[in-house]
């Protein structure tokens, strides 16, 4: 099992001796330390029985894993819900799996269910309540629960190669490689994959069933070259919003987890700076990758047609990749795009909250903005002005939801011969210093940017 040591030694370091003493950010940082040492062993004993009650674990193939990647706050979570609807064709990581990585685990969980199923019940209204306890604040923004699809996070946690690590430890640039596995040295690369590896093998093991693996990692935004490398027949589904929602809407969820260990923290702090110069860069990472990844293995989502209409951007990604679909699933779609519909999200943020401005965000993804037409209208917006004027469609003629470059019809895709499918071997890196300003003039600086449609707050099924 890979854990990224160094990371974690330079982590205590800085949050305890390189800011001016505070007792109550040392409790913090010293308790939950423990507690993540803890679940990191016990996790590791786990995976070394593993070995033992398990072993053909370690033949097992991961075939064709389809990776749903994107940054924050881009409606992967109802995405995701959306596509392990279609049971027969996906299995996917539940919350509880991916914080227990392990077939001795949740062998042992199956095990307590099925006795709790004969005792009427009884543990599972205790982990409801737990659950409604422990993840109910979180319902608005992101919807946990133990048994419902969850992308795959914990895993990285757990080797300390994950963003998350930001909520305790805000050094972003000192740690940069934490939040952006693909630069961290190779060998550290490698170690990583192999230990990634053998979590996708215990899945598919235990949960396939002839299924293919569906994994959700926003935080892999800034790994997916280590993971094509490792999975050359990956599938890539990613989703484009507008970095002016995106961005100011992820920043908001770690800057009151911030404030509880250091008050001192403002919203508009270097801490929240550095962490949208980390964004950024997850957004040209992206974009990089797409110009070398195969087409036919690749396939980007408008977030506004995936707002306005799910079944519509379901369908087309489905054909693109050439699944069928069943008429109970189509069923299901229906139901979805009803109840997106329908949502309100009671989210609000402003760039201006968090010391940024549409100007900075222009200024370092301008290009990239451009390409993908986030400043026009989305796909299915122009598909229907075209459609009512009786127009149409050639191959070629629009740019679909495939906002990265893909040119496609709505009725089927355009797949290059050529082979693009090489990672791309460059890591851009922007330094943004703490004292380092985000405003640029007064313009659009005081727009709400309100998750009305938001869909990773979706009602889950």
């Amino acid at each position: 099992m890979f854990f990224n040591y160094r990371g974690f030694l330079k982590a205590l370091r800085l949050a305890l001796f390189q800011r001016p003493f505070r007792f109550r950010r040392w409790c913090y940082v010293l308790l939950f330390s423990a507690l993540y040492l803890a679940f990191v062993a016990f996790v590791a004993l786990g995976r070394l029985l593993d070995h033992l009650f398990f072993p053909g674990f370690r033949t097992t193939r991961v075939e064709r894993p389809v990776f749903v990647i994107a940054p924050p706050r881009s409606g992967t979570s109802f995405l995701q819900r959306v596509l392990c609807a279609d049971d027969q064709r996906f299995v996917h990581w539940k919350m509880y799996q991916t914080i227990f990585p392990s077939i001795c685990f949740q062998a042992v969980f199956n095990g307590l269910a099925w006795i709790d199923v004969k005792c009427g019940g009884v543990i599972r209204r205790l982990m409801q309540w737990c659950e409604r306890k422990w993840f109910g604040g979180w319902d608005e923004m992101h919807r946990m629960r133990l048994d419902q699809p969850e992308e795959d996070q914990a895993l990285f946690l757990y080797a300390f190669a994950s963003e998350a690590i930001f909520m305790l430890f805000p050094f972003v640039e000192p740690l940069w490689e934490v939040g952006f596995p693909d630069a961290l040295p190779p060998a550290s690369r490698r170690k990583l994959m192999a230990y990634y590896r053998s979590c996708m093998q215990r899945q598919v093991y235990a949960n396939g069933g002839g299924r293919i693996l569906l994994v959700k990692s926003t935080h892999a935004s800034g790994a997916i070259e280590s993971i094509a490398e490792e999975f050359p027949d990956a599938r890539f589904i990613t989703i484009v919003r507008h970095p002016d929602e995106a961005i100011p809407s992820h920043v908001s969820l770690f800057v009151p987890v911030w404030q509880a260990h250091s008050p001192e923290i403002g919203k508009d702090g270097g801490e929240s700076k550095a962490y949208a110069a980390l964004a950024a860069e997850w957004y040209r990472h992206l974009h990089r990758f797409r110009a070398r990844v195969e087409p036919a293995n690749f396939y980007s989502i408008d977030y506004r047609d995936l707002r306005t209409d799910p079944g519509r951007t379901i369908a087309a990604l489905y054909r693109h990749f050439g699944w069928n679909m069943t008429g109970s699933y189509r069923a299901v779609l229906r139901e979805f795009t009803e109840r997106q519909r329908t949502f309100q999200s009671t989210h609000r943020y402003s760039l201006e909250e968090f010391g940024l401005s549409k100007q900075w965000i222009r200024q370092e993804l301008g290009p990239v903005i451009e390409s993908l037409g986030l400043d026009g209208e989305a796909a299915s917006i122009r598909k229907q002005q075209v459609e009512s004027l009786g127009q149409t469609l050639v191959p070629g003629g629009y740019r679909q939801s495939s906002a990265f470059g893909q040119q496609a019809v709505m009725g089927g895709m355009q797949e290059s011969e050529e082979d693009q499918g090489k990672p791309v071997g460059h890591h851009h890196r922007h330094h943004l210093r703490a004292g380092e300003t985000l405003h640029g003039d007064e313009d659009g600086q005081g727009d709400v940017a309100v998750g009305c449609a938001e869909c990773d707050h979706s009602p889950a099924l």
